[in-house]
Order: structure tokens, then sequence, then C-alpha cells
């Protein structure tokens, strides 16, 4: 008795016709018949009657039909349980990152599930949010650390990480140091120093600045917010980062919230929908290294949690 014998014995049951049973399982009419005569041969009884214009069951071949399926879906559970092992052991997994990020949380869940998972390939790119985002829903990313604007995207698995407003970075000796607080339009009055488009913190600002009708004078653009704190210290204009970025080391300039934008950025792990053995580890390493919980916290309606190292780049959430 051979499993392919059963699968045609429940293809002909279920389409009560040899000929499309055999368009089914795709081999010919004659393929179907004989293989169900050679497993009507084995048992010594028949099991489909013959005699009408439909293929119909007869009573053994009913009470047979029921084992048949139970072993068919065995032979099944059998192959994903094998695939799920096969999946840790010689996988390959694209990850991607925001350009400029160097976020730790990350790094740690990379190592971890590489020191347990040696045998899977493991692909690091660095993008823009938006490209990344693309990659994920495409399917040509796994899993990617993306900046958004209000929530993650939509169309992809996600948790989000971080949600923070926007901060303007004053200079040193700049007419708006010491202002305790500040509008959109008091900062673009003045040079910026941002992210470029396709970031988290750009999206919001740029939103923001769309919904005011207000255009801003971009000075410098850069990718990571250390260069742009940097840039903003000497001088090149107002620095826009998320809250905790433009707060977080002591001695960088002074930064003051942006009271009227009140969409926050929000940082977000996000991955494909098609979510294979080897993501689903690493998922749960990401979580672990992030300090998630496995679903989102009922009681913190900012969606925040806390992250388990230092992160630089589009966010440096507060610990």
């Amino acid at each position: 008795m051979e499993l392919r014998q059963l699968e045609y014995l429940v293809a002909v049951a279920e389409e009560a016709n040899f000929t499309r049973a055999a368009e089914r399982v795709r081999i010919s009419q004659s393929g179907v018949s004989a293989q169900i005569r050679q497993l009507e041969h084995e048992l010594s009884i028949e099991l489909i009657d013959r005699s009408g214009r439909r293929a119909t069951l007869t009573s053994a071949g009913a009470a047979v039909l029921e084992h048949a399926r139970a072993a068919l879906a065995a032979a099944a559970a059998a192959r994903r349980a094998a695939d799920d092992v096969n999946g840790l052991l010689r996988g390959r997994l694209s990850v991607g990152m925001v350009t400029g990020c160097t976020v730790t949380p990350l790094f740690d869940a990379l190592a971890a599930f590489h020191h347990v998972h040696g045998g899977v390939d493991i692909t690091l790119t660095e993008r823009g949010s938006d490209q990344l985002v693309d990659g994920v829903r495409a399917g040509e990313i796994d899993l990617a650390l993306v900046g958004t604007a209000a929530e993650p995207p939509a169309g992809v698995g996600s948790y989000t990480v971080a949600s923070e407003r926007l901060a303007a970075v004053i200079p040193p000796g700049h007419p708006l140091l010491g202002h305790p607080h500040l509008s959109l339009r008091e900062v673009c009055a003045h040079p910026l120093v941002c992210m470029p488009p396709g970031t988290g913190l750009r999206g919001v600002l740029d939103d923001a600045c769309a919904t005011q009708g207000i255009r801003p004078v971009i000075a410098v653009q850069a990718s990571a917010g250390e260069a742009i704190t940097q840039l903003a210290q000497r001088g090149l204009g107002v620095g826009i980062l998320s809250e905790s970025m433009a707060g977080t080391v002591h001695g960088r300039p002074t930064a003051v919230v942006i009271d009227d934008i009140r969409t926050p950025a929000v940082l977000a792990l996000i991955w494909t929908l098609a979510v294979s053995p080897a993501l689903r580890e690493l998922i749960t390493r990401c979580r672990a290294a992030f300090r998630l919980p496995q679903a989102p916290a009922d009681d913190d309606p900012s969606g925040r949690a806390p992250l388990g190292g230092h992160t630089s780049g589009e966010f440096v959430p507060r610990h």
C-alpha cells in the first residue's frame, strides 16, 4: 500500500469521476484506475463501484476512506515538521535596516539566532524605510527595522518598537535657544538639518509641513542621528530628530519638542506575511532582544516598549 494509492482513492471519492480525479492528481486516468485496482487487490476487496455513471464508494471503500485521509494528513504533518527542521538548518534570511542606523537589539537578536542556527545564511541590507517596506511586501526581504509615520505599514506583519514625537535640536547661540515651547512654523523659519526622504522622521516632518502649508528650507540631509546633531551643533541649521534621539546623550544641544506636530514617528519591526520556520524563530529572538511582549500591552496607549540596548539612527528610545 502506497500513499499515492490512498491519494487517488480520496480524489476519486471526492470527484466521483475518474477523469476529474486524474486531472486533480495530474496523472492519466488509466494511471489512477490501475493504482486503485492495485490497492483493491492488496486489500482483497472492491473499493469503487464502477457500474454506474458516477464512481461511488462501496461500503468497504467508505470505511477505508476515513483512514486514507488520516494517513495523508499524518504524512503532510510529517513533511511540514521535516521542512521546519530543514528550514532552520539550511535556510536563508534577508534582513533590512534603515541606512545609518546602529541598532544594538537587532544585532543581539541576529547573533543569538546565528549561535543556535548557524546553517541559516543571513544577509543584512541597509536602505531607506520606504524601500525596505516595499522589499518586505514583495517578499524580497524577510524582516526589517523601519521608521514610519504614525503607525507600521499595512500588508506586513509588524510590531511597534518605539513611538515618539519630533523635536528641534537648537544650535548654540541660535535665536530659538531658550524657548520652552516651539511651533513648526517657528522652527521652519530657519534652515533645517534633517533625515532624507524615505525615512520615518522625514515623512512626519513633510506631512506636518504640507498640512500647515509650510515650505521648509532644508540646509543639509543626513541619514544618521548623530550626524544631524553634530551638524546642528556647528550651526548649519536646526536639527529635526525624534524626542529621545535629540536628548539622550549629555552635552548635546538643547532640544525642544515641536508642540503642534502630534503625529508620532514610529520605529517598527516588520516582516513578510509568508513566515518561514527560520523567520519565525528570528522574530522570537527579536522580541526577546527588544524586550517586546508577544502581544501589544493593553495598558500602554503609546504602543512604546522599552528597548534592551543603545540605538542610534532614526530613534534612540528612552530606557
